[in-house]
């Protein structure tokens, strides 16, 4: 089969489009004939060496993955060849990038109806993030008030979404050029961010950092106290944190059947809504990282790498 692989780490011209062997299924775990794998920021990291999650070379890019079924490992009985499943590949968020993909059992879901295959692998990590910082971390309820940074990016715009369907109001950052993309993901406001966060503004319960940074730093001013800010790009300054009498804490996405499943029920109810920016080839993977590294200009949304087998 055909993989986007590294035996090095390194900028995007590390990546090869390569011949490699089909990997088997092994135990908890399914084959996965992929038709759609998505690249994020943390493919990037992974590609550079800088990943807070250990990788052994050489490696086999991407995690984001929609397919079908075609075998299954010892002790799986929740999935059969033939099913149309949608997820991540393994806690090292290695392997999707190729044509058939190993993935562990309790990183997938069956897939979204609504969607295809394409919409479907722009889903899982951006999503589960979201949904994690808002519901598993923040706790946000219905009646709150939210503040999302970075309401345009990926985890972002589900970040908005996800709190409106809660009932919360949602306020989020975002330029004046994304402004009218953020309102129609149904924020109850806009701020526009260039430099800095306006004074002035009601205090949250709750703030959701997809951007990390001086905005980050900014936001601790607007939790109220007993609040939290949650963010899944950088630690927050817990002594600041606590000097202000709120949490803070930074975490790494844990992707589950249960999760995805929430979400493919979500969006089968046409609740929230995808947003694909980029659509590649399956060998245009350094293409796509070129982009991510800002060497290509990119439009707003996921890419997603389309697997023409």
């Amino acid at each position: 089969m055909k993989a986007n692989r590294v035996h090095a780490f390194g900028p995007p011209n590390v990546i090869s489009f390569e011949d490699v062997a089909v990997p088997e299924p092994g135990p908890g775990e399914v084959l996965v004939h992929v038709q759609a794998s998505g690249v994020g920021p943390w493919d990037a990291w992974i590609r550079s060496g800088v990943s807070k999650v250990e990788q052994k070379l050489p490696i086999t890019l991407g995690s984001d993955l929609s397919g079908i079924v075609t075998a299954v490992g010892g002790e799986v009985k929740e999935f059969k060849p033939g099913d149309h499943v949608f997820g991540v590949t393994n806690p090292q968020f290695t392997g999707a990038n190729a044509e058939y993909a190993v993935a562990q059992a309790s990183m997938i879901a069956s897939k979204p109806r609504r969607l295809g295959f394409i919409e479907s692998a722009s889903v899982p990590v951006v999503a589960v993030t979201a949904w994690q910082m808002l519901f598993d971390y923040a706790g946000v309820k219905n009646g709150q008030r939210v503040l999302i940074l970075g309401g345009a990016g990926n985890v972002g715009a589900y970040a908005v979404q996800l709190a409106r369907r809660a009932g919360a109001y949602a306020v989020a950052t975002a330029s004046e050029s994304d402004a009218d993309y953020v309102y129609s993901l149904d924020a109850d406001e806009v701020v526009f961010y260039s430099g800095g966060i306006e004074e002035g503004m009601e205090k949250f319960d709750a703030v959701i950092d997809t951007v990390g940074g001086d905005i980050q730093r900014q936001a601790i001013d607007f939790v109220s106290p007993g609040g939290i800010l949650v963010s899944a790009v950088s630690r927050p300054d817990e002594e600041e944190a606590r000097r202000r009498g709120v949490r803070c804490l930074f975490f790494l996405v844990e992707v589950t059947t249960a999760r995805l499943s929430e979400l493919a029920a979500i969006l089968d109810a046409g609740e929230i809504e995808t947003n694909i920016g980029t659509m590649l080839p399956l060998a245009e993977a350094r293409t796509a990282h070129e982009m991510l590294d800002g060497m290509r200009s990119r439009p707003r949304g996921k890419i997603v790498l389309r697997h023409d087998t």
